[in-house]
């Protein structure tokens, strides 16, 4: 739209498509022919076959891929919950405390995710909060990761929220509590719905921290994939990794969809 000539915009085109093949179609195109062969030892794969996919969607697959699916609902719905609380707490106080509250938020980002694994498996191995060996390590290790990002997207759109509304709904004599859950929380709903997509599509994909943490019983997919690929079954795990991506593309594409009816009520 910024760019008014022809050539430009032909020009502006060929630079999307130079930077956008290498860095991000070929990887994935790879990964999904690799997942319909069963040999590549020249320039393309061969043996084309879809057993792969049989195995990539069920036993030990579909109960990893349900495992990533609980951990991730349940880690963006705990991360929406503090990070906004935290958000719509931290709006009320000066410019200085909000710094401080986004610092805390984000310092969990802003070192390397296998440290945070360790602290909480170190946290979290002794009474009273025993918690190693369990799936409630790993959901809390995945909602550490991601409130984070929760908390500073619905920070940012409550910065952007015009407080006409809610001096309008005081002055009418709504109570704070009606304020909030009538007119604010709607006012936010689609920077929440975007939270929530984008903490499952981070939980869905996080490996370092799991693998520190996971118990027998509750391998999320993305470790299945690092176990099948360090045994060198990497046809099988670009199935599942094409599995992966197929799953958590469908259910932001809910999202998505959840967030435009909501934007245009």
């Amino acid at each position: 739209m910024l760019v008014h000539s022809k050539k430009g915009r032909w020009a502006t085109w060929a630079l999307f498509f130079a930077l956008f093949l290498p860095l991000f179609a070929v990887p994935l195109l790879v990964i999904v022919a690799a997942s319909f062969s069963t040999n590549w030892s020249g320039a393309f794969p061969s043996g084309p076959t879809t057993e792969h996919y049989g195995a990539a969607v069920r036993g030990e697959s579909l109960q990893a891929l349900t495992t990533s699916l609980v951990t991730a609902v349940t880690a963006s719905l705990l991360a929406l919950t503090v990070g906004s609380w935290a958000a719509l707490a931290a709006s009320a106080l000066t410019r200085r405390g909000r710094r401080a509250v986004d610092a805390l938020f984000m310092l969990p980002v802003a070192v390397p995710s296998v440290v945070v694994g360790l602290a909480i498996l170190v946290a979290f191995s002794q009474p009273p909060m025993l918690l190693n060996g369990t799936r409630w390590i790993v959901i809390l290790a995945h909602t550490v990761l991601v409130t984070a990002f929760a908390h500073q997207s619905v920070a940012a759109a409550i910065m952007r929220l015009d407080p006409m509304y809610e001096q309008a709904a005081a002055s009418l004599g709504a109570r704070p509590s009606y304020v909030l859950l009538r007119v604010k929380l709607p006012l936010l709903l689609p920077s929440l719905n975007a939270a929530a997509g984008l903490c499952f599509a981070l939980s869905m994909g996080e490996l370092s921290a799991t693998m520190m943490l996971y118990p027998p019983d509750w391998m999320p997919l993305p470790v299945q994939i690092f176990t099948a690929t360090d045994r060198g079954s990497l046809f099988t795990g670009s199935a599942v990794a094409v599995v992966l991506m197929g799953t958590t593309l469908l259910v932001l594409l809910a999202v998505s969809r959840i967030r435009t009816r909501a934007s245009f009520r």
